[in-house]
């Protein structure tokens, strides 16, 4: 935490030199416009050559004074921004908040396992992630987590988030970059919408015209000029009408392409920049240097093309201005050269142009598991294995407190499946979630809360956490139902990792053993590694048909000095103890 408390305030003092800086220029700027209207004022009554040299020079100095103003603007974003993203850190690291997306949006309750091991939403594991602040960088980060990848894509991951862990400063000022983006779903998809709109090329008539006309035009002005002959107004007259005329048969066809576009120009320049700092950056991991490659496009950087692009479309800008639009149509039909060369860059362009975007989105998602990797020095890199061997030395949940954090041995192997009994509150729920969670992160590649693992990559299935459901009109015994059948038609195709807690709670004592033991047989028929959290005792008997492949571990109680103490550490055998008399005699209810 103390490296974001330095950065935080180094940031700070950078901004507020900035800030000064800034400040003095807006003043020098306003001065510089006041003494050139003065000087303007003092040359129309005097005549007096000095005051039309002082004009132009002030003049001068405002427009670089504009571009130094611009410049001190941007850094003042950038530096704002590094301050924000330290602040956060801190915050987060200081549990007094979670300042990042939760993802919500991205909740799929019919996905085998996002809801019942809390993958989005509040206090979920994207949010505790997530450090994406465009939205290609959210969607693709929510991909990552709902997805396995193949062990050479993990293997590839690992490093990449290795070396990106190692890069601070980078990581921090691409955070910077994405943050002042601004971009939002709406923009992002009429960006992809626009390049996938079929292209229909201008008529050569149109491409003749929009050269002839403009030349034609200013033609006739030098003669006019030279001249003087009012002859020539006239054909001005008419030459401007015409150019307009040929601009209103495209100004439709010009609004459907810049259609739904407000502010897209800035948002591109930004997506620019970030690919800037990706190609400017030297990488070594083969998953990095695979994406830098992707931006490299006909001998030039996706980055110069998108900034070509940002120009066009602030250019486009003009056609919503009635005077600036007539005025620049009128003379040489500004927005008809314009739309050619935007038509022009999507025939080029538009193909590779998602996947330019999806870069973005790549190293946000691999920033934010550097950032995790990071903050948790202590956790670690899964060693990948063949063998169907999954092994987790000090096992934790990676969003619990790490100062009460109870870690725990897990092997599953040579038995590769678990009965897990335990009473109410003794561990048993948040030690499934903590090796499901702990599945989802070596599935992306990143550090697991673990002093060391060996994991076989595998989907993961879980029934943990299931609601009514009003709108579809099923109870919970029914959706319970139909996920261990998703369950069950998964483990025809794969091997998988399975966790279940408590299931069959909707039906009575024997028909919940007997489902329970029935379901644990068929598991473990179709090679599922995993754990089954139960209260019912009987279905641990079931190690005594499979004592090659079933285990029994447990969570147990002790009562000390009146009150219950759970120790959440995992033991062999069957749970003795129990807490629900206890605490309901304790309490007064019986």
């Amino acid at each position: 935490m103390e490296i974001y408390s330095a950065k935080s305030k180094s940031h700070s003092q950078e901004l507020n030199s900035i800030n000064k800086k800034y400040n003095s220029v807006s003043f020098l700027r306003l001065i510089s416009v006041l003494l050139f209207l003065g000087s303007l004022y003092f040359y129309i009554r005097d005549s007096k050559i000095i005051f039309l040299i002082l004009a132009v020079v002030l003049f001068m100095s405002f427009v670089l004074l504009m571009r130094i103003h611009s410049k001190l603007l941007f850094k003042r974003k950038i530096k704002e921004a590094l301050v924000k993203v330290n602040e956060e850190e801190i915050s987060y690291l200081e549990k007094k908040s979670i300042p990042f997306e939760n993802g919500i949006e991205f909740n799929d309750f019919q996905h085998p396992y996002a809801y019942d091991l809390d993958i989005f939403g509040e206090h979920s594991l994207f949010q505790n992630l997530n450090r994406t602040a465009t939205f290609i960088g959210k969607k693709i980060m929510a991909k990552q987590l709902l997805m396995l990848s193949a062990a050479e894509e993990i293997l590839n991951n690992q490093a990449a988030i290795k070396e990106l862990s190692r890069k601070l400063d980078w990581r921090q000022e691409f955070m910077a970059l994405a943050k002042i983006t601004n971009d939002s779903q709406t923009s992002y998809e009429a960006l992809l919408k626009w390049s996938k709109f079929p292209i229909t090329r201008l008529p050569k008539w149109a491409i003749i015209a929009s050269y002839v006309t403009p030349v034609l035009f200013f033609g006739t002005l030098v003669a006019y000029l030279f001249t003087t002959n009012s002859v020539f107004l006239s054909y001005l007259s008419y030459l401007f009408v015409a150019n307009l005329i040929i601009f209103g048969k495209f100004h439709q066809r010009i609004q459907i392409e810049i259609a739904n576009a407000e502010n897209i120009d800035e948002i591109i320049s930004q997506y620019s920049l970030i690919l800037r700092k990706i190609e400017d950056e030297t990488f070594h991991s083969t998953k990095l240097t695979a994406l830098q490659q992707k931006l490299k496009f006909k001998d030039e950087n996706a980055s110069e093309h998108l900034k070509k692009l940002s120009g066009l479309f602030s250019n486009m800008d003009t056609v919503g201005n009635l005077v600036a639009a007539s005025l620049f149509n009128g003379t040489f039909l500004f927005n008809l050269h314009v739309l050619k060369r935007l038509l022009d860059w999507k025939e080029k362009h538009a193909t590779v142009l998602e996947e330019w975007l999806e870069v973005i989105g790549e190293f946000e998602m691999l920033n934010s598991l550097a950032n995790f990797s990071y903050n948790n020095p202590e956790f670690v890199y899964p060693k990948l294995n063949a063998d169907f061997k999954v092994d987790f030395s000090s096992l934790g949940h990676p969003l619990l407190n790490a100062n009460t954090r109870v870690n725990n041995e897990v092997s599953f192997h040579p038995q590769s499946f678990m009965i897990l009994t335990g009473s109410n509150m003794s561990g048993k729920s948040t030690f499934l979630r903590s090796l499901g969670v702990n599945m989802v992160l070596s599935a992306m590649g990143s550090v697991v809360c673990a002093s060391s693992a060996n994991v076989h990559p595998l989907p993961i299935l879980v029934s943990m956490r299931l609601s009514d459901s009003l709108s579809d009109s099923e109870s919970y015994f029914f959706a319970e139902i139909k996920r261990l059948k998703q369950i069950m038609d998964e483990l025809e195709k794969n091997p998988a990792f399975v966790l279940l807690d408590e299931i069959l709670r909707g039906t009575n004592s024997d028909d919940k053993r007997n489902g329970t033991i029935e379901v644990v047989k068929k598991v473990i028929a179709k090679k599922a590694i995993g754990a089954i959290a139960t209260h019912d005792i009987e279905v641990c008997l079931t190690t005594n048909e499979y004592p090659d492949v079933l285990t029994n571990k447990c969570f147990e109680v002790e009562i000390v000095n009146d009150e219950l103490n759970f120790d959440y550490k995992l033991r062999d055998g069957i749970c003795k103890n129990k807490s629900a008399t206890f605490l309901m005699k304790k309490m007064g209810v019986i």
